[in-house]
């Protein structure tokens, strides 16, 4: 099922094949070029795939799978035509896409399953997590919503003032300490007056860079249990954010956090400015967590919510 049904309309699609471009115009071209002048998959054929797969950064484990699938389908089919491979690429690659839990389940628009619905935010610094913390807040708030942001990253001196910067943009309130506080304060005063005020989202940053993993775990699990002092089930979402045009790199940040935190949801940005989308399959498959967002260009309405139907369609498209 299409995770946005009838919301996803026009002017995502436009901005959602606007921002794929660089991916779309790299992969196809060189899948094109794997099976030019071909009539039907051989040997070649699934050679020239692979590098294909891999030069868009889908990642080796990913291309694997991909490739077996097909190889599976010949071997029964004993025929497939090169037409019959866009076909079957564009099903496996979905197929690979993690679709998120039903209480996770949402878009800007749709009720939430829980009020207030604690978002806590993790991801390295420079990965897009600030700004994209204020675009959520920007859309939750334009579809009707009461928007909170705290700012729980007061180890680096810009942070607090960056998010306080977008706080202002989107026109919600933010709870803030000076830099250097306590985290878990910050998360702890932000979440009461998230229920104090009858919040509809609270989107918590936390520090994207610390001494080491211990540390880091230490921290968010810090967090995590001043917020369900009010809130025993919260935090609800734990959105990790990275970086699509860092490619296998942001593979590397996700084995990071996700062997430190408990990570929910992915949101992965930049992808308007690389040819390396292909990472979206990667991160999905591999770690098998849903991608939730994607960020794709700089404006407050370019974050959109993932719907992987769409983005399969985008990236076989040219139009």
């Amino acid at each position: 099922m299409s995770f946005f049904g009838k919301l996803f309309g026009k002017k995502e699609k436009e901005s959602l094949d606007q921002g794929l471009q660089k991916t779309k115009e790299n992969f196809l071209s060189k899948i094109t070029k794997a099976i030019a002048g071909k009539s039907s998959v051989d040997d070649e054929v699934l050679d020239n795939l692979e590098e294909a797969l891999l030069s868009a950064d889908v990642g080796v484990d990913t291309t694997v799978a991909i490739i077996k699938k097909i190889e599976e389908r010949v071997a029964k089919d004993k025929y497939l035509t090169t037409s019959e491979l866009n076909k079957l690429l564009q099903e496996e690659i979905e197929s690979l896409l993690v679709d998120p839990p039903a209480a996770n389940n949402y878009s800007f628009t749709s009720p939430l399953p829980a009020k207030p619905y604690v978002i806590l935010v993790v991801g390295v610094n420079g990965a897009g997590k600030t700004t994209t913390i204020g675009k959520l807040a920007h859309n939750f708030k334009k579809a009707g919503k009461d928007v909170l942001l705290g700012a729980a990253d007061t180890f680096r001196a810009a942070a607090v003032d960056q998010l306080t910067v977008w706080s202002e943009r989107a026109g919600v309130p933010i709870v803030k300490q000076g830099m250097g506080a306590d985290p878990a304060s910050v998360a702890f005063d932000t979440v009461q007056s998230g229920v104090a005020r009858n919040s509809d989202v609270v989107i918590i940053d936390t520090a994207g860079r610390l001494h080491n993993k211990a540390h880091l775990m230490d921290e968010l699990n810090k967090i995590k249990r001043v917020v369900q002092k009010h809130i025993p089930d919260a935090p609800h979402e734990v959105l990790l954010v990275l970086d699509g045009s860092t490619g296998q790199n942001a593979l590397e940040q996700a084995k990071h956090f996700t062997a430190t935190t408990d990570v929910t949801a992915i949101a992965i940005t930049k992808l308007d400015g690389t040819a390396k989308g292909g990472v979206v399959l990667a991160i999905a498959n591999q770690f098998k967590i849903p991608v939730k967002f994607i960020g794709v260009g700089e404006k407050m309405e370019d974050l959109l919510v993932f719907d992987k139907h769409e983005f399969v369609d985008s990236l076989f498209s040219l139009k």
